[in-house]
């Protein structure tokens, strides 16, 4: 008869096993291909020694068409909880020395848990792929399987922060968790995303494409825009987790942490008066003054690669959390087309979903103008900015630097979209369209179309117009910005809005 010795003995043999994965040669071919395994990852993720595991001991059901039922320990996939910069968070992690991290039943019903359990808990949960997919032997099981995640992916959003980090291969209907979710982190050279692989697109297409070239980290980070962050190593990936989660709250029901930054609110910044040139037509780098704006001249930029012309981006103003949108004149001039509406839009609704307030930084002449914009659907695109916006109510503090023109100024978040306060530099010019491009229209008659242009630019390329009307809060130099953007964030911070009962609206999607 075993002693109770003998059954704690077992335990940890047992234990000690599963906590191998799939064994020291897979361990080594995943070292081999520069990747962690699946508990490194969560070493790295969590505050020491506070992952709690759970379901070590879960088993599949599955024999393999008459074969023995193998051993998978863990079933593919460690998950549990812990803390991050001492805040609750929940975690699944998959292991791809173990059967190829494929997806089961049972590895799915681990992955349903911790899901469950965040949003019981109001926590964050983040969730580690490395997979080669459903499994085979377990057919419709596995699809029932990722159909559950999908759901509660569904069911989390605008709820928790959901997190999505591709550390390996994630393909087939795997992506559509991640596609779910808030952000995406994907790693350079050794994670890729697709719906069908390279194999199958030759056989079909007869394109030939490699795996990182179709769905690696900078293809869907600057071309498709479906990650949002791309890093050099997965060390830095799971860092940079933990840094976006500062920012955060833990669900929709906290404001997001306060950080002791130890900048002053009352900072001035000379700089930002001479950041725009005399010539209206000249660029200028929209992140420098963001530097200038924000503590510490820090910002976590949300898909750097993509649709440049547009910013969005996380950062403190007196250790509040804000998101920040902004024109970048660098880039097409600031133009809004489909993709940056795309990119603002979802950035505007995470934001509002978490109570995060928005800073906007408006320098756009229009939407772009082009067959390929407008056969692509510019119109509907550049509807959802106006919905996100209309739709949002978080505090929303709008800065006009430069050009403020047309439907784009109002795609900005002008007073009319909610805006509940508008600052304008005087440099700005806010109007229909270009003061330039107008005279022309309304003199091109005149015989003195000339001086006429020349009176009518001279009035018109102004922000005293809007400000007249209301439509401009205050006109301010420049260098006092910061501290007139925290100022309005403080009288906002008990703001309420109340809107129409109904089951949800219908995004122009």
């Amino acid at each position: 008869m075993a002693t109770v010795q003998d059954r704690i003995d077992l335990m940890r043999s047992k234990s000690e096993h599963n906590m191998q994965g799939g064994g020291p040669n897979r361990v080594a071919k995943q070292h081999g291909k520069g990747k962690l395994t699946a508990r490194e990852r969560i070493e790295i993720l969590f505050d020491e020694g506070t992952f709690v595991e759970l379901d070590q001991f879960v088993k599949h059901r599955c024999t393999n068409f008459g074969q023995e039922k193998k051993d998978l320990p863990c079933e593919g996939v460690v998950t549990g909880y812990g803390t991050v910069n001492g805040r609750l968070v929940y975690a699944f992690a998959q292991d791809f020395t173990v059967e190829g991290g494929s997806l089961g039943e049972m590895h799915a019903k681990k992955i349903w848990k911790v899901q469950d359990m965040a949003m019981k808990m109001g926590a964050p949960i983040i969730g580690i792929n490395d997979s080669g997919g459903a499994r085979i032997q377990e057919a419709v099981d596995a699809l029932s399987g990722y159909g559950g995640i999908f759901l509660r992916n569904t069911l989390a959003s605008g709820v928790i922060p959901q997190i999505s980090v591709i550390m390996g291969p994630c393909a087939g209907g795997a992506v559509y968790s991640p596609a779910l979710t808030d952000f995406i982190y994907m790693v350079k050279n050794t994670s890729q995303m697709f719906i069908t692989g390279p194999a199958v697109i030759k056989s079909v297409t007869a394109e030939e494409v490699t795996a990182e070239q179709l769905g690696g980290a900078m293809t869907h980070n600057s071309t498709s825009g479906v990650a949002h962050f791309a890093a050099d190593t997965e060390e830095d990936c799971l860092n940079q987790i933990r840094y976006l989660l500062g920012f955060l709250p833990s669900n929709n029901m906290d404001d997001a942490p306060q950080a002791d930054t130890g900048d002053d609110p009352s900072r001035m910044d000379e700089g930002l008066n001479t950041v725009i040139p005399d010539n209206p037509n000249m660029p200028y780098n929209m992140k420098d003054v963001i530097r200038m704006l924000v503590d510490n001249g820090e910002f976590y930029e949300a898909q750097e690669h993509y649709a440049r012309n547009i910013i969005t981006c996380f950062a403190h103003f007196d250790g509040r959390s804000v998101g920040i949108i902004a024109n970048q004149p660098n880039v097409m001039a600031g133009c809004l087309d489909i993709n940056a509406s795309d990119k603002s839009s979802r950035f505007i609704r995470f934001c509002d979903a978490f109570n995060i307030p928005i800073v906007n930084l408006v320098d756009v002449p229009g939407f772009l103008p082009g067959t390929d914009q407008e056969y692509g659907g510019i119109i509907r695109h550049g509807a959802k900015m106006l919905y996100a916006y209309s739709e949002a109510s978080v505090p929303k503090v709008t800065v006009i630097t430069r050009k403020a023109y047309g439907g784009s100024y109002l795609a900005m978040c002008s007073r009319d979209l909610g805006a509940d306060q508008v600052m304008a530099w005087p440099t700005s010019e806010i109007a229909v369209m270009g003061p330039a491009g107008a005279a022309n229209v309304i003199f091109r008659k005149d015989p003195d179309v000339k001086q006429k242009t020349a009176e009518y630019i001279e009035e018109f390329a102004t922000p005293y117009k809007a400000a007249e009307r209301g439509y401009v809060d205050m006109v301010i130099e420049p260098s006092e910005t910061r501290p007139r953007i925290i100022t309005a964030l403080n009288m906002l911070a008990s703001k309420r809005e109340d809107r129409p009962a109904k089951k949800h609206g219908n995004v122009p999607l």
